[in-house]
């Protein structure tokens, strides 16, 4: 039977080099939406070619060295895999632990890939949680693409936002995401600069005028930026650098595929280029 919990916060740990900043951008996340957090594990593929090496992924004062056993082989057993996550799971518990976090964490070690394990959780989860780098075969961008559910992408060390770029294109994508932000508690305490990345016409900043009459009336302290630039990924890199704000929320792949085949995606450019927490709301 499951022990999945509804409206968690889905951590992510299959990102060695970002696990504990996964830890704690979901712990962040967990006060503030006020929801347990389930650890996430998905067992690797026996077929990869060299182990994943969890070691030194946490600071933990354990007694015991946990982990180290299984992270020097080159080929896993289906035991030794289990048995990694297991430590790995139990050392991110104690991770939790450790900093005082006042609600419910549990764990979910699925046998399956990271893709899969995604998918089981997605239609039940408040938010996901996953690191930049990941361990699957499969990129960031084909994982977030096919998800139901927000997802927060983080690099470490992870640093708890006081403000965040909203970067808003008037897309139906981009109007779920503000219909989303006017209702949770995850932004309720942060300034939005809600930021709009085109011509000065009068359709743009009626648009970009309307909500930010949203989240105002929502009670978000918010700015509102119109940045006639034909880059957008260097328009709101530049924007957020500027304005030193430590978390940027756009809509997930709003383009269609052939305008992504033909002028790149600009959540895709987003992802390589942001090294701040990044909140994807997807477009399904």
């Amino acid at each position: 039977m499951s022990n999945l919990k509804l409206d968690s916060v889905i951590a992510c740990l299959d990102c060695p080099d970002h696990v504990q900043a996964v830890l704690e951008a979901s712990m962040w996340a967990s006060t503030r939406l006020q929801a347990p957090i389930g650890l996430l594990h998905s067992v690797p593929s026996l077929q990869q070619k060299a182990a994943v090496n969890y070691s030194g992924c946490l600071n933990v004062d354990d007694e015991n060295t946990l982990l180290e056993q299984f992270t020097t082989k080159e080929n896993l057993g289906n035991y030794e895999l289990k048995s990694q996550g297991k430590l790995l799971l139990h050392q991110a518990t104690t991770y939790c632990d450790q900093q005082h976090h006042k609600l419910t964490t549990y764990t979910l070690h699925r046998h399956e890939n990271l893709n899969e394990s995604i998918d089981y959780v997605d239609d039940k989860a408040q938010l996901i949680v996953i690191g930049h780098n990941v361990t699957c075969k499969a990129t960031l961008s084909q994982l977030i693409r096919v998800s139901h559910c927000p997802i927060l992408v983080t690099h470490a060390p992870f640093l708890p936002p006081t403000n965040a770029l909203f970067a808003f294109d008037n897309s139906p994508t981009c109007h779920k995401l503000l219909n989303w932000l006017c209702k949770t508690a995850l932004i309720r305490a942060l300034t939005v600069h809600i930021v709009m990345v085109g011509k000065e016409n009068s359709e743009n900043c009626d648009a970009l005028r309307e909500a930010y009459a949203r989240l105002k009336q929502a009670g978000i302290k918010a700015k509102k930026a119109l940045l006639d630039c034909r880059d957008v990924t260097a328009a709101l890199n530049y924007y957020q650098n500027e304005n030193n704000i430590g978390l940027l929320m756009t809509g997930a792949f709003g383009q269609s595929r052939i305008r992504e085949l033909l002028q790149g995606s600009d959540t895709k450019k987003l992802l390589g280029s942001t090294k701040t927490p990044y909140l994807l709301f997807p477009k399904g």
